[in-house]
């Protein structure tokens, strides 16, 4: 990867620097390679005594003047600097310089290039494949959980799933908060294909070298209208010119189970509860005694194997990788197979001047999902019931005991949940191919100059069936067979099909020019580009079915073909005074068309300043620092993900068959006006971000600090229309302003180093704080907000609302009120506008689901061949909304007037409540601090070095998600809202990695 690096950065304008010379000088030449032989084109020569310097050619060599008792600083990037004493010298002089271990933390990969760590003006976080989280991992994005300050990913637990990304609070409220994902140049769609676990899951995490996270506008604005959540790009492996082939092996095997599970319940304590409660109930409860939640999820096994072969054939570096993850859910009929390839070529042609960086990216995937209602009914089934009953009166529903009402299903009643998972089979298969051709030449008149193409391609299938058996409860229909005239018919069953292709086009190309102005101490380097990419989506909607194929309901159209374009130029300047002064200037105009033609260009400005100080006359000679920066930006970017294709046109929504008009005797459908803002636009957030970056004692203790506002305008929200000017007197529009403010700051330290010993430590922590500023095109008297946060429970009941003055998703709930000894009174909550009426006005903003501060801290301790490390997270000051409890630990809850039983929590005999009620779902009695400290990893490796000539092996043990610390003990506290939410498991895995 070094080498491909350079190759990189070479392209960029490395320091060469021109002061006069001293007197006594000579002439120096030379010429400088690396370990291997191979000539190092663009490293910097650097005298000494006089700070003047030039680069090496594209042989590598170089002729400089110097003092003849002078020294040469010879530097390149990923290569350790030599210094070269001109008195004991032999000449023509031969500089080998040799690789640094350090050389992926002196490179950033940004929007459209790459530069290196000292020259960056913006808030750009870097990870790579020695600091990735550490396990049984599925996808990329578990890869950054914990590790980049700012940057915050709530996991999931079902195979493939990934995790829930926002960086720096995201940006929106009703448009996508998720960032922007490239892949080695190719920007890929935030939503996933039909069939598709997540967008990430058809990545082989084992192919990714490194991880940029962009997180200020300064360094995301290149990728205008799709950066306001931030871009994190991602950068896969590749073969080294010069390197022998090299053949690496990786087999993993894990075992995953619940690290928790819901408090409810026993049966036998849940017998008590019903004998203190409607005894004369009692006798209706069945001789079982059924933990539910042990009978779905289950010890769950995982394995993933990877072979690659890299090297170099010449000047033709190569990769070809092949993966097989397979990885079985916790809960019961979960699990997904993957089959992924990965094949990278990379020659350099043209006597250098032509580099191809030509790769494909294979996945085929099975997925067999289990059905999570099971997870919810677990919880609430009677306990006192078996899983299967012999009982004739079963037999219509496969032998599962089931809540029927004489021997009518009682619909309303909690399903068998072992039933829910063995009765559905829901199954997919997706092919994904993400493939891409760069071409850079450095233009061989103008060696300044060098031009680069980008062809992108990223095409995904998924199709897939859901089955149900006709003597299964979970899927019951009553109609009348329009065909036979037949009157009402239950069928049973369902029998779908789904099929789905996504395809991406891209073609981007900029020109580059980077030049040393050696008389005015600077260098500039300016790009300007174009890019064009073109998203569709073929969806077929097929009919839904009973298990006998007999047809529910028919879609209104067979066929969806959505489709949009983005059509871009863009342009960056860099330019450095003195190696001190920085300054870049970047610009995106995008074209974009789910926009009108008046509102389909936008522009997305952006300006960077930085000061490394350590180059000043009062720092440069003191040797503790090896680096310190500061960086000032502002920018704007934008924000089209969640906005749909067309909803700047008129749209009719046409009536289903069962509600048509009828005239003599015809039935028409009918047509519905579907409410559109023709002006509908891109939100827009500007940021400005101060940062300070460090390095003191060699490398041994570096970080930064960011502190960054966020404003975004345009926000999407619905708003009321005039009565009358659609169904809904509701529509979407550009009208909501929300602002963000925070800092980051991020800490690597080395406080031990010997021959034998190393102890690295990593540790970051951040605070953003969102508000809304506006939700109304008016100010409109007596407005609350928009109400979100839907629970189970009540009719329509939401807990949380975005509201102005407050985070979004505060939780909006009645203040409950207690007696003398702290009970909950049931039914009775404080009046807080005092009008003697407990309604709606007496709601109350209560807290904000989102942390107040995250952290993550990192350690690895190495000893000999012996290595220990660890990942922690904390979270402090959000809460959580029991839904759980609030939709179970009643009386109600549990008797259901007597037809069925519902098991609860032992919340119910704190509160003793009687009734369910609307309010009583509303009531800040559920809401409770949820802070937490998780130890998401734990491994101790091995590494056996040397076995069987050039053979290495590494062995390694891992513990994910080893303890959670945190006051509320629900199922997980990082969630808002706790219902029927799949576990996250504990995986123990072990690792064997071998390289030949």
């Amino acid at each position: 990867m070094n080498k491909i690096l350079r190759l990189i950065t070479l392209c960029l304008a490395l320091i060469a620097f021109a002061l006069p010379s001293f007197a006594q000088e000579i002439q120096v030449k030379g010429q400088v390679v690396d370990d291997k032989g191979e000539e190092i084109t663009g490293a910097a020569v650097k005298v000494k005594e006089t700070s003047q310097g030039v680069i090496t050619d594209i042989n590598g060599n170089f002729t400089v003047k110097a003092p003849k008792n002078g020294h040469l600083i010879i530097s390149f990037l990923g290569y350790t600097t030599k210094t070269v004493a001109l008195a004991s010298a032999q000449f023509p002089l031969k500089v080998v310089l040799s690789e640094s271990s350090l050389a992926l933390k002196e490179v950033v990969v940004v929007g459209y290039g790459s530069m290196q760590k000292k020259d960056l003006t913006g808030s750009i976080a870097s990870i790579n494949e020695k600091n990735f989280q550490k396990g049984a991992i599925s996808t990329a994005s578990d890869l950054l959980v914990g590790k980049v300050a700012g940057v915050q990913i709530t996991p999931d637990g079902s195979p493939g799933a990934g995790g829930r990304i926002r960086i720096r609070g995201g940006a929106s409220l009703n448009a996508s908060n998720d960032p922007l994902i490239v892949i080695d140049g190719v920007p890929i769609e935030n939503s996933a294909v039909s069939g598709a676990p997540s967008i990430l899951s058809s990545l082989n995490p084992q192919d990714i070298a490194s991880m940029n996270v962009l997180k200020d506008a300064s360094a995301t604005a290149i990728y205008g209208s799709r950066a306001s959540n931030g871009v994190i790009m991602i950068t896969t492996k590749r073969g080294k010119v010069g390197q022998k082939t090299q053949i690496a092996v990786s087999v993993q095997n894990s075992l995953s189970q619940p690290a928790r599970y819901v408090n409810v319940l026993s049966a036998s304590d849940y017998r008590a509860l019903i004998q203190r409660i409607s005894p004369s109930t009692a006798n209706k409860l069945g001789s079982a005694s059924t933990d539910w939640q042990r009978e779905i999820y289950q010890l769950a096994y995982g394995g993933d194997y990877n072979i690659s072969v890299s090297g170099a054939t010449g000047k033709l570096p190569y990769r070809v990788s092949a993966g097989f993850y397979h990885q079985e859910g916790v809960l019961k009929t979960d699990k997904m197979n993957r089959f992924s390839g990965d094949i990278s070529l990379n020659p350099r042609l043209l006597d250098n001047h032509l580099s191809i960086d030509a790769s494909v990216k294979l996945s085929a995937t099975h997925n067999r999902f289990a059905n999570k209602e099971a997870i919810g009914a677990a919880v609430q089934f009677d306990p006192t019931r078996p899983v299967r009953d012999n009982d004739p009166k079963f037999a219509p529903y496969g032998g599962y005991w089931t809540q029927l009402d004489g021997t009518n299903l009682q619909k309303l009643a909690p399903k068998n949940p072992v039933a829910l998972l063995e009765q559905k089979e829901d199954v997919s298969d997706v092919f994904r191919t993400i493939s891409n051709l760069k071409l850079d030449y450095k233009v061989h008149f103008l060696p300044e100059l060098k031009l680069n193409m980008n062809l992108g391609y990223d095409y995904a299938s998924g199709k897939g069936h859901v089955i149900i058996p006709e003597n299964s409860s979970l899927e019951w229909q009553r109609f009348t067979l329009k065909t036979t005239g037949q009157p009402d018919v239950l069928k049973s069953g369902k029998n779908n099909t789904y099929e789905q292709q996504k395809r991406s086009l891209l073609f981007d190309f900029y020109a580059n020019y980077a030049k040393e102005l050696q008389s005015l101490h600077s260098r500039i380097d300016v790009m300007a580009g174009y890019s064009y990419q073109d998203w569709k989506t073929n969806v077929h909607n097929m009919p839904d079915y009973t298990y006998d194929k007999t047809i529910v309901s028919k879609p209104v159209f067979e066929y969806d073909y959505p489709q949009n374009t983005l059509v871009s130029f863009y342009g960056r300047l860099n330019y450095s005074l003195l190696d001190r002064y920085l300054f870049t200037a970047t610009v995106r105009a995008d074209g974009s068309s789910r926009f009108s033609k008046d509102n389909r260009w936008g522009i997305f400005p952006a300006l960077a300043l930085a000061w490394r100080i350590k180059e000043e006359s009062f720092l440069k000679d003191v040797s503790w620092i090896d680096d310190l920066k500061l960086r000032l930006g502002y920018g704007v970017t934008g924000q089209q993900d969640g906005i749909g294709n067309y909803n700047y046109l008129a749209f009719y929504s046409l009536s289903t068959n069962t509600n048509r008009y009828q005239l003599g005797n015809t039935f028409y459908n009918m047509m519905r006006p579907i409410a559109y803002d023709e002006n509908i636009h891109w939100e827009q957030t500007a940021t400005y971000n101060a940062g300070l970056d460090f390095s003191f004692i060699k490398g041994r203790l570096s970080g930064t600090l960011d502190f960054y506002e966020k404003r975004t305008t345009d926000l999407l929200n619905e708003i009321p229309t005039p009565a009358g000017a659609n169904f809904s007197n509701r529509i979407l529009t550009n009208v909501g302003n929300i602002t963000s403010k925070g800092f980051e700051l991020a800490i690597s330290a080395t406080p031990v180093q010997t021959d034998r010993l190393t102890w690295d430590v990593s540790y970051n922590i951040s605070s953003n704080s969102t508000r809304i500023t506006k939700l109304n095109a008016v100010d409109v008297p007596g407005y609350q907000g928009v109400p979100t946060g839907g629970v189970v429970g009540g009719t329509g009941t939401t807990v949380q609302i975005h509201s102005v003055g407050y985070a979004p998703s505060t939780f909006f709930v009645y203040k409950q009120k207690y007696d003398a000894a702290g009970k909950p009174l049931e039914g009775q909550y404080e009046d807080l506008n005092k009008d003697g009426v407990i309604n709606e006005q007496d709601k109350y903003r209560a807290h904000n689901p989102e942390p107040k501060v995250l952290m993550g801290l990192s350690t690895t301790l190495t000893f000999d061949r012996w290595s220990l490390s660890t990942s922690l997270r904390g979270s402090i000051g959000n809460y959580i909304y029991d839904n759980v409890s609030s939709l179970m630990a009643t009386h109600q809850a549990v008797l259901n007037s007597g037809n069925y039983f519902r098991n609860t929590t032992p919340e119910i005999n704190k509160s003793d409540f009687q009734n369910n009620n609307d309010k009583q779902f509303i009531s800040d009695y559920y809401l409770h601090k949820a802070s937490f400290v998780k130890m998401d990893n734990l491994t101790l490796g091995y590494d056996f070095g040397r076995i069987l000539g050039k053979a290495s092996l590494r062995a390694s043990a891992t513990v994910q998600n080893v303890f959670t610390l945190s006051p509320y003990k629900g199922l997980d506290p990082e969630r808002s809202i706790d219902f029927s939410l799949y576990p996250i498991p504990r995986t123990y895995s072990l690792n064997l990695s071998l390289t030949l």
